[in-house]
């Protein structure tokens, strides 16, 4: 299944979040991503800082595009940690491993 050629669709609160079961078996569309409560998170490492921050703008570009967006941290001068979770549900949901896919092609 090629997630990132999906596009995240909205999610209303009301609507069930993914069983681990469900987020284990979609966390191998997401290469790199790990499972941690409700959430998948990845961490990188970059060459300098205006690296990581390039990489957090496209980032951005991609999220907005798909109006899902992860929380996003910058430490260390050139780490870049992402978490997805879908809010709206406490939980996970297929968007964030949508979500996930499609910042994966541009690492």
């Amino acid at each position: 299944m090629d997630l990132a050629r999906k596009r995240c669709k909205p999610c209303e609160g009301g609507t069930k979040p993914m069983n681990k079961a469900e987020a284990r078996k979609n966390l191998k569309f997401a290469e790199g991503w790990r499972l941690k409560g409700n959430s998948i998170y990845t961490e990188l490492r970059f060459k300098d800082f205006r690296n990581a921050m390039g990489f957090v703008n496209r980032v951005a570009d991609i999220a907005e595009s798909d109006g899902h967006h992860p929380d996003i941290l910058v430490y260390s001068w050139n780490r870049v940690r992402l978490t997805n979770s879908t809010h709206a549900i406490k939980g996970l949901s297929i968007n964030d491993f949508i979500l996930a896919a499609k910042i994966n092609q541009i690492k």
